[in-house]
């Protein structure tokens, strides 16, 4: 009987059915799109970030005070402390070592610049330069150790949007890159021999390349490190290291102390990829060094990714009201043309709790239905929003799929409260006089 009372519900309804459930439908559609954009936005943003550059930076901690002007270190190159290259395939054993997109060594020498050979002929052709030679990484194999294999890495992994006219030095050969603001203030071409000073020491490098930072890399030249190393006479010591890590938004349990943290804390905190706790890691694995996360990336990172997840959950929210209000209206509308029928199921003996149930049921059932069709809709939707935003659909999740029905039972349970609230109070003797 209770079926029966259903099934002939549906029957004599249908068009007032059929909007609730397109209703329900629309709302748990917009409501899985943005769960699954959602479960992947930080994992989506945070690739993109670190094609942007570095987080991390990493420095001797015993280091001698820094004489830096426009972010260049003047500092005499036998001065400060340094780090053993060997140690960088360590940083590929912390236990966030997968969240390590690239890292890149860097040395500083002050050089003296001159055209030793070129294609040209003109004024600037033998003028010497008091310049920054920047020894780095372009891609190279690191060694991890413990049987971990390689991995390669450098600029080519923290700041691959940096632009190159020509082409990037081999890291075994005495090639270079020169900035482009350097270029053009000492004339130079691709295809040019420079001949590099440091003190008594020189070498001739071949110039493949003119590269465009927006940095302090635009008035340097930037060659092999181990050619750095070479001309500093510091052989397999590098003094800055630029990582690139996906890290998690930072919030307030992140900037704790983790001195002052319980053992539990410490050990949720120590497993999330805070940037905080991957700069802990590193410490850990590589003794001496002292890691500074590039504030103003990290903190621009954290903004980004809590202004859009935060536009998400008020798109779904609005969705789900406007969704309620629509099961509200038809709920409330079959309530008035169903009076009658109400009363004589309560003149009979129906307990009220019984009448309500009968209602709900109807308004779960369409949940079911619109949350099925929703989440379908929603898959399709998800996938269209993360190709065009992030190039890359969002993860298939059936997870999602008793979540969203979840939600489309809960969606049609507060839509239908006033209007069972009436169902409830309905009194039968005046409904059945036709008062």
């Amino acid at each position: 009987m209770f079926l029966r009372i259903v099934r002939d519900s549906f029957a004599r309804q249908p068009r007032r059915k059929l909007l609730t459930a397109i209703a329900l439908a629309l709302a748990t559609a917009v409501a899985t799109a943005t769960l699954s954009v959602a479960l992947d936005v930080g994992d989506r943003l945070a690739a993109e970030f670190r094609s942007l550059g570095a987080n991390l930076l990493v420095t001797p901690r015993a280091d001698a005070l820094p004489l830096e002007i426009g972010g260049v270190d003047y500092r005499p190159v036998d001065s400060g402390a340094y780090l053993p290259e060997a140690d960088l395939g360590k940083i590929k054993t912390i236990f966030w070592r997968n969240n390590i997109i690239g890292f890149a060594p860097s040395l500083d020498v002050p050089i003296e610049l001159t055209n030793a050979r070129g294609v040209g002929s003109g004024a600037n052709s033998q003028s010497a330069q008091n310049v920054v030679l920047i020894g780095t990484w372009y891609h190279q194999n690191v060694t991890i150790p413990k049987g971990g294999g390689t991995f390669a890495t450098g600029i080519s992994a923290t700041n691959p949007w940096w632009h190159v006219d020509g082409r990037w030095f081999n890291d075994n050969a005495p090639e270079c890159v020169v900035g482009s603001a350097l270029a053009r203030r000492a004339g130079i071409a691709v295809g040019q021999t420079l001949a590099v000073h440091a003190g008594d020491r020189t070498a001739q490098l071949r110039v493949v390349g003119l590269v465009s930072t927006g940095g302090q890399e635009d008035d340097a030249v930037l060659t092999p490190l181990a050619m750095a190393q070479l001309l500093s006479n510091r052989p397999g010591q590098y003094r800055r290291l630029l990582v690139s890590a996906l890290t998690k938004p930072e919030d307030s349990f992140s900037r704790r102390n983790p001195v002052t943290m319980s053992p539990t804390e410490f050990e949720s905190w120590y497993c999330s990829p805070y940037i905080s706790s991957i700069s802990r890691q590193l410490e850990e694995q590589l003794p001496g060094i002292e890691v500074r996360p590039i504030r103003q990336i990290a903190e621009g990172e954290g903004r980004i990714l809590t202004r859009v997840s935060s536009l998400m959950w008020l798109v779904t929210l609005g969705a789900l009201l406007a969704a309620a209000l629509a099961v509200a209206a038809t709920a409330g509308t079959s309530v008035l043309e169903r009076s009658s029928e109400i009363g004589l199921m309560k003149a009979l003996g129906a307990h009220r709790s019984t009448v309500g149930a009968f209602f709900l049921i109807e308004q779960w059932l369409l949940a079911l239905l619109g949350g099925a069709v929703g989440y379908v809709a929603g898959l399709g939707l998800a996938r269209f929003v993360g190709e065009r935003i992030f190039g890359v659909s969002p993860e298939f999740r059936l997870i999602l799929l008793p979540i969203v029905l979840g939600v489309a039972a809960a969606v049609a349970t507060f839509g239908s409260l006033a209007p069972l609230r009436r169902v409830m109070r309905l009194d039968p003797a005046p409904v059945l006089r036709g008062e």
